[in-house]
């Protein structure tokens, strides 16, 4: 769909160079009357996608956190990182305006209008179509039917810290963001006034020590409760986005090669420990992975390296990107869905399950946030207002930021 940036032929390696600085350039004028990082699309594109295919695997092999299935299929066990990655991308998405206005965020209260125009009439909308699913189909793994209750925390958006009946097993990581965007204005702040080290040692040393003191508090194991570490997760991100705003000496430097760096231990230690231990240590192994997603970050929005750029850029995965945030909204009723009317009574947990669930509940799921985020998402990303949305004449915006799939930058 657009310029890939790199050379063919006999000349490829002598226009490299060359190369890079069109893929940079294509990575930042693409869409630029929206003001869109298009590489940040294409990652929460596939990030989504990857926790669809995780549920598809989680509900037919059983005995997670250990790998019951074929070994080479492990790598599906990890869908917690792909909201890792989200949250990451979500402070960097934030903070890449602000970051080029030294650091100011433009107002608290037009901050919050616009995280709730651009977040809240999706996920309410996910909510409804999941309180359907639950009650007139299956209700979600782990979990009773949904309750009142259920309607009236998580449309508050509360599930983190008041326990009811789940309608949606994606819907924690909503409530998560919400929290962050809170303390948003606060890291924003001190980093203007006291530095980068300043804000990652605020939100960094608590949560380690936490860790260390009360291990106890960790919610690893659970579907919801706070999540403390990710507040340095998406201080990092918040972090990175200054390199977008920096100097030609800071931007140009191998940032995907750094992130490759800092991320290989973490992995190491994953593949050394396995599958079970790690999703008992997330709690560290998020705080471990987050430089080497913070770095890539950086690395795709300064244009490299060039193959993945042209990746991400391409049109089915830019396209995903543009529904990333229906698409994780709205998949697990889907899955669950397909996995127990339609899977389960024929087959039994397995490769043959698996493959099967992944045939109807990927297009299915893609297909359907596709069509849920015509009505529901791709207006509140176009329109600040009602009467764009409604189809009048009004203001047009379309900045996007936030985390999930398709979040909305600031």
């Amino acid at each position: 769909m657009g310029d890939s940036g790199v050379a063919s032929g006999g000349q490829r390696r002598r226009r490299r160079p060359g190369a890079r600085l069109r893929c940079e350039e294509a990575a930042r004028t693409r869409s630029s009357d929206r003001g869109r990082v298009v590489g940040l699309d294409g990652i929460r594109g596939v990030a989504a996608l990857y926790v669809v295919v995780h549920h598809s695997w989680l509900l037919s092999f059983h005995g997670y956190p250990a790998n019951t299935g074929p070994a080479w299929l492990g790598w599906l066990l990890y869908g917690r990182l792909a909201v890792v990655v989200f949250i990451t991308l979500s402070g960097f998405s934030l903070a890449v305006s602000p970051a080029r206005k030294e650091w100011q965020l433009g107002g608290v209260a037009r901050f919050a209008r616009r995280r709730a125009w651009r977040i809240l009439p999706p996920y309410w909308a996910a909510l409804a179509f999941s309180l359907v699913i639950a009650w007139a189909v299956t209700p979600q793994l782990h979990s009773g039917p949904p309750t009142g209750t259920s309607v009236v925390v998580y449309g508050l958006l509360l599930q983190d810290v008041v326990a009811a009946p789940v309608p949606n097993g994606a819907f924690w990581s909503i409530a998560v963001e919400a929290e962050l965007y809170l303390v948003f204005p606060l890291l924003l702040l001190i980093r203007r006034r006291a530095g980068a080290a300043a804000v990652l040692a605020a939100v960094t040393a608590p949560v380690v020590a936490v860790g260390l003191l009360a291990p106890s508090l960790s919610t690893t194991d659970r579907l919801t409760g706070v999540t403390l570490q990710f507040a340095p997760l998406f201080a990092m991100g918040v972090l990175a986005a200054g390199v977008v705003a920096a100097g030609d000496r800071i931007r140009t430097l191998p940032w995907h090669w750094l992130a490759a760096l800092a991320a290989a231990p973490a992995v190491l230690l994953m593949l050394l420990e396995g599958s079970a231990w790690t999703v008992n240590h997330y709690y560290w192994i998020d705080l471990a992975v987050g430089p080497g997603i913070a770095m890539l970050l950086v690395s795709v929005a300064t244009g490299r390296p060039a193959a993945l750029v042209w990746l991400l850029a391409t049109r089915p995965v830019r396209s995903l990107g543009t529904f990333s945030y229906s698409l994780y909204l709205i998949h697990v009723p889907i899955v669950v869905a397909i996995s127990r009317k339609l899977v389960a009574p024929h087959l039994a947990p397995g490769l043959p399950a698996f493959w099967v669930t992944l045939a109807l509940a990927v297009p299915m799921s893609v297909l359907t946030a596709r069509l849920f985020a015509t009505v529901f998402e791709i207006p509140f990303q176009r329109y600040r207002g009602w009467h764009g949305v409604l189809g009048r004449p009004g203001e047009f915006g379309g900045q996007p930021g936030g985390i999930y799939a398709a979040r909305l930058q600031q």
